[in-house]
């Protein structure tokens, strides 16, 4: 098919000119990018596409014309390209559309395939001789990166090889970069916005960082591994390679290969230091490893990278044209690379270190989380912040401190903490709370259901646990009445909390209820264990023994694995003489070696370690004094 060229060649010069000014401001702009705003950065981009547009619409304004072909296709190359630097993909995809039904006119060819691959395999071959086929592999680098950014992976995957190959193909035909940049400067030649070239080789490394990341998600970790190491050797931002380090340490943890993943991330965090998700999943290895030192180190330098001003920055926006951001945004990757807030990481940290013994850094953390959350100042990355557990709620963190307080041996500070909580929710609690089988729907008493329900629930526990803190911090100071008169708060507050069996009345929670029924329940009765346990040893020191029998027994009712009783409980059975009794409930008591993990309670939950404690070595004496007694 003959195609007419009669148009005059200086509206096609013209067309050059306008192309070459706008790819000139923008270039100008992005080499000027740090000097000026965000805001006015982005407005000047703006300005510039809207003028490519404009520019476009014009040439495709008339019939195609093989003779215009090269500087029409540059100029939809450089628009498509631009708009997808500023996420305007469906524009970009449409405006691709319309070019390549334009070439195909000018190549005079029936209508193709609309299967991708097939679609783009016919096009190259119809303009395999033509003078603007170095153009329409520009416009195919283009949709390469459409279909990246759009999680097309299968697409690519039928496609890869051929896209793979045009780094050579284009090599051939630009040449090397000084010819390149010698015919940029002709006054005559469509200039570019960015070297496809360039292009191609971002688009292999986020190629093979969005395969791996979706290989990795589906189990697939050998292949993941494979392709992230080519990627790690390709020419990238110092970022895309650090990932490349970053999801190899991935797979190899998947693979069960611990101590391989961790130089990977390492290597990933020397690579780039802002990426924080390999240092996040360092932590989650030594957790795993059981190497809690490793651990702590490990939190601290993930909080303090989430600090740094770069941090708060999308990482991976740069100078270049199309951010590798626009390119990476599957759900796989994004759980890959995600890290919890610099808050919840403190948390954590504060946490770690009150368990394992360094509890005045401990304390330090949580002072200064809390300080945190009284400010404007809460720093993260939000592009890659998730909240998994979620960070608790203010008064439990106060709770939490005030527990770290008194471990540290100081009841004032933890009281004052204790008296923020109880003056918050004292007004806001119910009389009585009735709690249901979740089958059951008819008449409920109190409403406590639902998201108000829970409310509920959640502020008498959180007073309880205020009154127990300082009943504890009385007991730390030897005031017995005041450690009584607390403990009794918090027993008379936990019973308020009723629940209802369906075809029964309601009654207060027994501990063999606590397994079926949730978390709020586990804390109800390890509140009501410990104050019982508390007040009980408060009355052993005042020789109030009958009370501290009858507190200790109902304490090993409500929870039966706390220690504390069990051993008060024993030694006020041999002080009312009752010593084979005595010997019996200690030896009991020790059984509980499998008690759960200090981990898996709240700080303010935990048995304290202040207070009068009694010394099992001396009470082991106690029974060895017993001798065959004991067995008969």
């Amino acid at each position: 098919m003959s195609i007419k060229t009669h148009q005059p060649r200086s509206l096609c010069e013209r067309w050059i000119q306008e192309n070459n000014e706008l790819v000139n401001k923008w270039k100008q702009q992005e080499r000027g990018a740090e000097a000026v705003s965000h805001n006015q950065n982005q407005t000047h981009q703006r300005w510039c596409l809207s003028e490519f547009h404009k520019l476009s619409r014009k040439i495709q304004g008339i019939p195609p014309l093989v003779d215009h072909a090269q500087s029409e296709l540059t100029v939809v190359y450089n628009t498509c390209l631009c708009s997808a630097a500023l996420s305007q993909l469906s524009e970009a995809e449409l405006l691709l559309s319309q070019a390549t039904e334009r070439v195909i006119q000018m190549t005079g060819d029936d209508p193709i395939s609309s299967d991708p691959p097939a679609f783009w395999r016919t096009l190259l071959k119809s303009v395999g001789n033509t003078t603007f086929n170095s153009s329409v592999q520009h416009l195919l680098c283009l949709q390469w990166a459409l279909w990246l950014a759009k999680c097309q992976l299968k697409t690519i995957q039928e496609f890869q090889d051929e896209l793979f190959s045009l780094s050579e193909t284009l090599s051939t035909e630009l040449g090397d970069d000084k010819r390149s940049s010698e015919r940029g400067k002709s006054s005559d030649i469509p200039l570019l916005v960015m070297d496809p070239r360039r292009l191609i080789e971002l688009l292999q490394t986020c190629t093979f960082i969005a395969q791996g990341a979706e290989r990795l998600s589906e189990g697939q970790s050998s292949e993941a591994l494979s392709g992230l190491q080519k990627a790690s050797s390709l020419p990238a931002p110092r970022m895309l390679l650090a990932y490349t380090h970053h999801l190899s340490g991935c797979c190899l943890a998947s693979m069960s290969c611990p101590q391989m993943a961790l130089q990977c991330y390492r290597k990933a965090v020397e690579t780039d230091s802002r990426c924080v998700c390999a240092l996040y999943q360092s932590l989650l290895i030594y957790r795993e490893l059981g190497n809690t030192q490793a651990e702590i180190q490990a939190l601290r330098l993930l909080h303090s990278s989430l600090l740094l001003p770069s941090a708060t920055e999308p990482p991976l926006a740069g100078a270049a044209l199309l951010s590798p951001s626009v390119l990476l945004c599957s759900q796989s990757l994004n759980r890959l690379l995600s890290v919890p807030s610099a808050l919840s990481v403190l948390h954590s940290l504060a946490q770690k270190c009150v368990l394992y013994g360094r509890v005045s850094e401990g304390v330090e953390y949580y002072l200064d989380l809390l300080a945190a959350l009284h400010s404007d100042d809460q720093h993260g990355s939000p592009s890659q912040v998730h909240e998994d557990p979620p960070l608790p709620r203010l008064p439990e963190l106060y709770l939490e401190a005030g527990a770290a307080l008194l471990t540290a041996r100081r009841p004032a500070d933890c009281m004052a903490l204790c008296d923020e909580v109880v003056g918050t929710t004292l007004e806001l609690l119910p009389e009585k709370l009735v709690l249901e089988e979740p089958e059951e729907t008819s008449e409920i008493e109190t409403g406590a259901v639902g998201a108000e329900g829970e409310d509920r629930m959640r502020m008498l526990l959180w007073t309880g646990a205020a009154y127990l803190l300082q009943g504890h911090c009385h007991t730390h100071l030897r005031d017995w009445k005041q450690a009584v008169t607390h403990y009794t708060r918090c027993i008379n507050l936990l019973v308020k909390v009723h629940f209802k069996k369906k075809g029964f009345q309601p009654q207060i929670p027994s501990a063999d209820m606590v397994g079926k029924q949730g978390t709020n329940l586990c804390i109800l009765q390890r509140l009501k264990g410990l104050s019982l346990a508390g007040r009980g040893i408060s009355f052993s020191q005042t020789d109030q023994l009958r009370e501290a029998l009858r507190d200790l027994h109902l304490s090993l009712q409500a929870a039966p694995d706390c220690v504390g009783a069990g051993l008060w409980c024993g030694e006020v059975l041999w002080r009312l003489g009752r010593r084979q009794e005595a010997a019996a409930c200690w030896e009991k008591t020790w059984s509980f070696t499998a008690q759960s993990s200090v981990e898996g309670l709240r700080l303010y939950l935990q048995e304290p370690q202040t207070g009068p404690l009694l010394d099992s070595t001396e009470l082991q004496h106690r029974i060895q004094e017993l001798g065959p007694t004991l067995s008969a």
